[in-house]
């Protein structure tokens, strides 16, 4: 299993980003993908999952109306829209895919920085 992030960056606030993930070494369709982001000295914290299919989202609260994940299952890879950005938002964001066998795997994350 192999994951990579891509579409960090420095943004103002109010700004967006789209985060990339593309993974290989499992048949992507099958399972549920996530985002997690993580902050010096805070543990990881899920963002936003995607089922499978795509058809089923969640999102952590304070990201509700401002992130959507979508994901190519053609392409085997998985977006994170972020708009209207907020300075809390900055962390190192990773995606994260856990197979059928218990596994989890993770990225080797992109840093998101939200500042005037």
């Amino acid at each position: 299993v192999h994951l990579v992030e891509s579409g960090g960056g420095l943004v103002q606030p109010g700004g967006s980003l789209r985060l990339s993930c593309a993974a290989s070494g499992f048949t992507f369709s099958s399972l549920a993908m996530s985002w997690y982001r993580q902050t010096p000295g805070n543990e990881r914290e899920s963002v936003a999952s995607i089922s499978g299919g795509g058809g089923m989202t969640n999102y952590k609260d304070s990201v509700k109306g401002r992130f959507t994940v979508s994901r190519d299952n053609v392409k085997s890879a998985m977006y994170l829209q972020m708009n209207n950005l907020k300075p809390e938002d900055t962390a190192v964001y990773f995606c994260s895919v856990v197979t059928f066998e218990g596994s989890r795997y993770w990225g080797q994350g992109t840093q998101v920085t939200v500042s005037s």
